[in-house]
């Protein structure tokens, strides 16, 4: 009988038992801290819109995949992580027939025409959020009172959108703990906290991109402010921990060279600070984090290695 174990294959011969779903599922995981707390601050409308838009993105994803005749990856669990960023960038008040509709635009749109995970070069999360918030304007920036700490849910403007840092009624306590109006997941920075030591024990991710982010948001902003706690409030305000540790990390959309992460994240902290400081916005995450999503391929190019021997191509006049 011939022996086939002996197989010959072209390098590398790399294994690695981490499968997608893994991943998906650690990802899920260290979300649960920041869904707890927006249950706990938002109540009833936080659960309907965590619903909607994981019911959603699930469906979409079935449906889009029926139709297309591929493969079914619903059970990997990434269009469950797709609808609860989704969710966590978005506010309690939001209409939830928006909020299914952010889900669609967020599956259908910008992860399977592009041939589904793995394929798609920006943030599936966050053009669900820019497509809405284009849309629908007042519903995305109408923003409600936490209702866990025994505080009313009446519309209240976030910390970002107040005129300065000195005139906000907001502490670095309330921002660290999430009692102040904001999107869903985005309130609890302690939360979000927790869930990113999780994923860097996890190995998920690698601390760089969001210390990079968060450091150099930091950094530009006391040099402009010249105030440290206007730095810190800024780094715990807005979606700033929910981006740099959730969305800024995707495999998918940002760089895997080393540098290439730097790059990158420095690029988003550069892009968060002018919008915030100087944009018509008063947040700039979402549209940092995409525009460096579609940069990265360029970025990769310029930070790669070469393999030793190799030459640099030159340039021909």
């Amino acid at each position: 009988m011939e022996d086939n174990r002996f197989l010959v294959s072209s390098s590398p011969h790399l294994r690695e038992d981490t499968s997608t779903r893994m991943i998906m599922l650690d990802v899920i995981i260290a979300l649960i801290p920041a869904l707890v707390a927006s249950i706990w601050l938002f109540g009833w409308q936080a659960v309907a819109v965590i619903v909607v838009c994981v019911g959603s993105c699930v469906a979409s994803e079935y449906l889009s995949r029926l139709i297309l005749k591929r493969p079914q990856t619903v059970g990997d669990l990434s269009c469950i992580v797709t609808g609860l960023l989704l969710a966590f960038n978005l506010p309690a008040s939001i209409p939830l027939w928006e909020a299914a509709l952010g889900g669609v635009v967020a599956i259908v749109v910008a992860k399977q025409m592009f041939g589904g995970i793995g394929h798609n070069f920006v943030n599936p999360a966050l053009i669900g959020r820019i497509v809405l918030l284009m849309s629908f304007p007042g519903d995305m920036n109408t923003w409600l009172n936490p209702v866990g700490r025994g505080l009313d849910a009446i519309s209240s403007a976030t910390p970002l959108a107040v005129q300065s840092v000195a005139e906000s009624p907001y502490d670095l306590g309330t921002l660290f703990f999430g009692a102040h109006a904001g999107s869903l997941g985005e309130t609890c920075a302690g939360a979000l906290i927790i869930g990113g030591i999780y994923l860097v024990i996890r190995r998920v991710i690698k601390p760089t991109i969001p210390l990079v982010y968060i450091g150099t948001v930091f950094v530009l902003t006391w040099l402009i402010t010249g105030q440290v706690y206007d730095a810190t409030y800024h780094i715990l305000a807005g979606g700033l921990m929910l981006g740099a540790i959730f969305m800024a990390t995707d495999y998918t959309t940002s760089p895997i060279t080393p540098w290439g992460k730097v790059i990158y994240a420095l690029g988003c902290g550069l892009l968060t600070v002018l919008i915030r400081q100087w944009g018509s916005l008063p947040e700039g995450v979402s549209f940092a984090i995409v525009i460096m999503n579609i940069l990265t391929p360029l970025i990769e190019r310029v930070t790669h290695s070469r393999p030793f021997g190799q030459k640099r191509r030159e340039r021909h006049a």
